[in-house]
């Protein structure tokens, strides 16, 4: 993914003080506060994206943030320039932003892409009588054609907003002046020239924060209506790559526009900029915070609590049926069926059943829990008073136990706090030891399930093809024999592709990911992966499996892990080991001569508000060692967005485009769309480009994921919908 052929000239502007059209602005201002007062939900409810896709005037940053978590996708246009740019609000005061620019007949590029990232992080929030005022960080990561600092205060009155704020590199290209930090350190009055070309990208040109000349911008907003926004700004950008290699006119510094709120979530722009281009821009943000349309969901309704009459607990006369367990047994797990979910053992004594039982496409472990106790207290004879709820992924692994006392259930199920105190009284522990005289009922293994379905694989941001796209057929299938012992494998039919003429890898590492490419030419149908995989308990808090066959399109081998995840605890620690072989181009059953033996430490940790950090260190399949650090936020409805950056021994100069493996990554569950129940989810890790530095093997039979959401913490935060 190419950058510039050479670097940007940082030539002063003229010095002068703030320019007259500055005081315009203000007096402006002033004439417009005294118009009516609107309700603060509209249109200042969230600010509105600049058309560098962030909070802000219109070219310019403004200081408010966005809603906490709230994601944005905008797409604006101008004078041969696309900017799609993807907003997050990480917390309440952080920010960060990918950004992906199409400029045509860029210097001697006829389509020019770039790839830019962005933070900003609110120092100060607005009150009575004080701005807000954010500091932020653009183009920090990328080429730098975008680069530039900013410190920006904005100030509310009503209808108006007023912004004012510094800014140095882009920010301080037009009538710039010597920057007044220079005044504690005299070295910040220059800007050292930032490094260029495709090697060079993804930098941290942290010598060039808050240097050189720095320049004033500003402008104001005014809320003609709930919906309505009119924008002036004074821009501080000269937009000199632009003028230099496509011919852009910077005629003003003065920008007029508007912003128009088609829904709650969609806004349209348009504007004149620098005098000389017209610019839209549409713009959609969407908060995974909020419920969806149907935050119950639009699942079956659960069963209610049975109420036992007074003084039945006593009646043990069903102890002396013989076939009573059994009779239990098949009627709860044609309960559980009809309620998607499987019964893997039972169990029933005379105050005591137990019920080991898989989830399946549960919108979460609590709910599921919750119905399993209402179907046991329709089924289990009155004496029975403690029912025991295992939890089973969908590998087979049992995790947790729920201990829940039946007259809990009776007396708070229409409790205003009945989710609170169900929660207080239940017992969340360890699913070892097993409890003794539980069977599998007859006829639950093996399990075996199959699919046919379309599938749509794609990588972004090549120069040459920014979106790669293959569209084919699969033929998916798995079977279980045993509990625990998991078999299975995806046939692959390409259809269609556009991947044809994307650039060869000019990797001088070993070609771990860069030749996949050459995975996506063959015609005939593939082996896209085929494994069998054990789980098993070694011990209590313990976890364990042992998979082995064709991991991914590129790799095959053998794979062992083991993870110490206390069921009570945030953190958890794991140990990976493979041994990976590539595989042939074809995908099918035969290897190439690369292996290589991997394998990492992990540490996970769940922090409140639901972020999960984690960090893996090792050796990586291009035998580099190092670590991978991640952040994620998960939501209540299952959304989770996050970002990683991995260093390893390699050097930036021979990692190559982009210095170092890094990333965005989503994950959302077709659930928290469409309310209904699903196990259907869309999953992808977005690289600016993809190299062979810090490559890892992907076996989908990773522990972490699958043990977490069974345990004490997960089921917590998830324990409002128990009676859902």
């Amino acid at each position: 993914m190419p950058g510039p052929t050479h670097g940007l000239r940082r030539s002063r502007t003229p010095r002068g003080a703030a320019p007259l059209s500055m005081g315009l602005c203000a007096g402006l201002g002033l004439a417009l506060v005294a118009g009516p007062a609107i309700p603060q939900e509209a249109p200042w409810s969230r600010p509105t994206l600049n058309y560098m896709g962030v909070p802000g005037i219109l070219d310019m940053p403004t200081a408010h943030p966005m809603r906490d978590a709230d994601l944005s996708l905008s797409v604006g246009a101008f004078e041969d320039t696309i900017r799609g740019t993807l907003h997050f609000q990480i917390t309440p005061r952080l920010s960060g932003v990918f950004r992906y620019v199409n400029i045509e007949a860029f210097g001697s590029q006829d389509q020019y892409y770039d790839r830019s990232f962005d933070l900003s992080y609110l120092l100060a929030e607005e009150s009575r009588h004080t701005p807000a005022v954010t500091v932020g960080l653009q183009d920090f990561g990328g080429t730098g054609i975008y680069a530039g600092e900013y410190i920006v205060a904005t100030k509310t009155f009503g209808r108006l907003r007023a912004t004012g704020g510094i800014g140095w590199g882009r920010f301080g290209s037009y009538n710039g002046f010597t920057n007044p930090l220079g005044l504690f350190k005299k070295s910040l009055e220059s800007r050292p020239e930032g490094e260029t070309g495709i090697e060079q990208t993804g930098k941290l040109d942290t010598g060039q924060w808050f240097r050189g000349d720095a320049a004033f911008f500003g402008g104001l907003q005014y809320a003609v209506s709930g919906k309505l926004v009119l924008s002036a700004e004074y821009s501080s950008d000269a937009y000199q790559a632009e003028a230099e290699r496509i011919g852009f006119e910077h005629n003003s510094p003065i920008n007029l526009g508007f912003s128009y709120r088609l829904t709650d979530s969609l806004d349209l722009s348009g504007a004149y900029l620098y005098g000389s281009t017209l610019a839209a821009q549409l713009s959609y943000t969407f908060n995974p915070k909020t419920p969806t349309r149907y935050p119950g969901g639009v699942g079956p309704a659960p069963k209610p609590v049975f109420l036992r009459p007074a003084q039945s607990a006593s009646d043990l006369g069903w102890t002396q049926q013989p076939d009573a367990p059994e009779i239990l047994r098949t009627t709860l797990k044609g309960l559980l069926e009809a309620d998607d979910m499987e019964l893997e053992r039972f169990g029933v004594e005379a105050r005591v059943a137990r019920a080991e039982v898989r989830a399946g496409a549960q919108p979460s472990e609590a709910q599921a829990v919750g119905r399993v106790a209402r179907i046991m207290s329709q089924l289990m004879p009155a004496s029975v008073e403690r029912f025991e709820i295992t939890l089973v992924t969908g590998t087979g692994l049992p995790v947790s136990r729920v201990v829940l006392n039946r007259s809990d259930l009776e007396e708070l199920e229409y409790a205003p706090d009945g989710a609170w105190q169900s929660y207080a009284r239940a017992e969340v522990e360890d699913a070892l030891p097993a409890r003794a005289g539980q069977i599998v009922p007859q006829g639950a293994f093996p399990k075996y399930e199959w699919s046919l379905a379309p599938y749509l694989s794609s990588s972004y941001f090549d120069p040459r093809q920014p979106i790669t796209l293959t569209l084919g057929a699969q033929l998916r299938g798995s079977l279980e024999p045993l509990p625990g012992l998991v078999l299975e494998g995806a046939v692959r039919q390409k259809l269609t592709s556009n991947s044809a003429g994307v650039r060869p890898s000019n990797s001088i590492l070993p070609h771990v990911r860069t030749d996949n490419t050459l995975y996506q030419e063959t015609d005939d149908p593939t082996l896209n992966y085929l494994t069998a995989t054990q789980y098993f308990r070694p011990g209590q808090d313990v976890f364990a499996r042992v998979t082995a066959g064709y991991f991914e399109p590129m790799y095959g081998g053998i794979s062992g892990e083991i993870l110490w995840k206390p069921v009570d605890s945030r953190l958890g620690l794991g140990l990976e080991v493979n041994y990976a072989q590539q595989r042939e181009y074809e995908q099918g059953f035969g290897f190439l001569d690369y292996g290589v033996v991997t394998g990492h430490a992990s540490a996970y940790y769940k922090a409140p508000n639901n972020f999960h950090y984690q960090v893996d260190a090792g050796r990586y399949l291009a035998k580099d060692w190092g670590a991978t650090f991640g952040v994620d936020r998960e939501f209540d409805n299952g959304i989770t967005i996050g970002a990683f950056a991995t260093f390893t021994d390699v050097s930036f100069d021979d990692f190559g485009e982009g210095s170092f493996d890094k990333g965005i990554r989503f994950y959302v569950p077709l659930s928290a769309i469409t309310g209904e129940r699903s196990e259907v989810a869309v999953s992808r890790a977005l690289r600016p480009v993809l190299r062979d530095g810090g490559a890892r093997v992907d076996v989908g039979t990773r522990l972490y994921q699958q043990v977490r959401q069974y345990q004490q913490p997960e089921l917590q935060s998830q324990w409002g919908r128990f009676w859902r």
